[in-house]
């Protein structure tokens, strides 16, 4: 998914720095307290492309002594980075320029300008969207936009997704509060304009930082993987039971495996090693996604021994 990635960010990357610098000669042309916090949107977006670029590149650094399972990790890391950055700043300083408007509000000059450049917005602001949403659709399946992005493990595309979510909408409220603004001849609806779109801002930053803190926490492998190999261990001839399974995101494309396993006792050494070599070709054949299998040679009656001591270390009161 990472080509995927980067096509939905540079597209993104493109047109929130044009329409920033457009957004601002407009704010400062009209005076606009609300074309003043979509400029803010537009350069907070802007930057945060480039921080979910710097992610993706700094994830596909090898593995080194410091770091032995890699840095795929740096990608959940920069996207929560993001949320947050939308939420301080982007949120933030709407929020404040609209009420400073509310509290001080001043007519609009050459209301035509800005709704030039707010239709000019909309429209490049609707290909970036568009161009998300095909790369997002290609791995949501049938399911819904909201039970796709909580399964899933590449943050890029979903997160430019809602980012140009919330700019439509931003852009909308911006449209609606210059027109209220002229029917009603209230200038402090341009403030209210302004605050609504921080709140729009406010609520997106959330939700991505909810989601890629589950990322960044480390969520397991889709149900549908860590299912079919349990069935593919359990169904090896020389397995007696597998204790346990456990999988680690450690990027979208990077799956970290654990498995507990009885073999049969009959098997000697050099048996167990080439069932377990046998094991990891197979896994890693049919999921190319997981990078490093560790397969724990146990009896059963020892794992369910060593789980007791595990609770027990955990909850010395229970």
């Amino acid at each position: 998914m990472a080509a995927g990635s980067k096509k939905v960010i540079y597209a993104a990357l493109i047109g929130n720095g044009l329409i920033a610098i457009t957004k601002f000669f407009a704010a400062a042309y009209t005076g606009s307290s609300a074309m003043l916090s979509e400029g803010i949107h537009s350069l907070v977006d802007t930057g945060n492309q480039g921080l979910l670029l710097y992610g993706l590149k700094k994830a596909k650094q090898p593995a080194d002594e410091k770091h032995p399972f890699g840095y795929g990790v740096e990608l959940y890391f920069w996207a929560f980075v993001v949320a947050i950055l939308i939420f301080a700043v982007g949120a933030g300083i709407s929020i404040y320029e609209g009420i400073q408007k509310i509290i001080d509000p001043h007519p609009i000059t050459s209301p035509i300008v800005a709704y030039v450049v707010l239709g000019l917005a909309i429209v490049f602001e609707a290909g970036a969207w568009w161009v998300a949403y095909k790369e997002f659709n290609k791995v949501r399946g049938k399911r819904s936009i909201l039970k796709a992005v909580r399964d899933s493990k590449d943050p890029a595309v979903f997160t430019v997704l809602f980012e140009d979510t919330a700019a439509m909408l931003g852009l909308i409220v911006a449209l609606v509060g210059l027109l209220a603004v002229q029917i009603l001849g209230l200038p402090w609806l341009d403030g209210a304009a302004s605050v609504t779109i921080g709140l729009i801002l406010a609520a997106t930053a959330a939700f991505l930082a909810y989601e890629t803190k589950g990322l960044l926490v480390g969520e397991s492998a889709a149900p549908e993987v860590v299912d079919t190999i349990r069935n593919l261990v359990e169904a090896t001839p020389t397995v007696s039971r597998m204790n346990e399974i456990r999988t680690l995101h450690r990027g979208p494309q990077d799956v970290l495996l654990a498995l507990s396993v009885d073999f049969e006792d009959r098997l000697t050494a050099g048996a167990v090693e080439e069932a377990i070599y046998a094991l990891e070709v197979a896994i890693k054949r049919q999921f190319p996604i997981v990078r490093r299998v560790f397969i724990e040679v146990q009896a059963t009656r020892h794992h369910r021994e060593m789980l007791a001591a595990e609770r027990a270390a955990l909850d010395p009161d229970a």
